[in-house]
């Protein structure tokens, strides 16, 4: 993995209740990290096929660990104006050093 291809601006959100003057709570989405990952949307090829336990998913991320921001489904990732659900994080290769995400892309009731 190099840092060429990690070039797309992605924002780690966390939801969280705010409470305003009056008392009552809004949801807030509150920025963990702002990072550099690999973005790859779901298309037809070999290793999609291979991820048919995750067929919700729609796309995939990559990136560098964050020391001291766990990375869980709780999350939401912001990328290029669209808002994604994470669905499954994995440690590559179990070293620490990158993150993978299988995340789904959330689009509004309305269209």
């Amino acid at each position: 993995m190099s840092f060429g291809k990690m070039r797309t601006p992605v924002q780690i959100l966390s939801t969280e209740a705010v409470k305003d003057a009056e008392g009552f709570s809004d949801p807030q989405d509150i920025v963990l990290a702002n990072v550099r990952a690999y973005h790859e949307a779901r298309h037809g090829s070999e290793r999609w096929a291979n991820r048919a336990a995750f067929s919700e998913a729609t796309d995939l991320f990559r990136f560098r660990a964050i020391p001291g921001v766990e990375i869980s489904t709780k999350l939401f990732l912001l990328c290029e104006g669209c808002r994604y659900d994470i669905t499954s994080v994995e440690d590559v290769k179990g070293r620490g050093m990158y993150v993978e995400i299988l995340a789904k892309k959330v689009v509004a009731a309305n269209g």
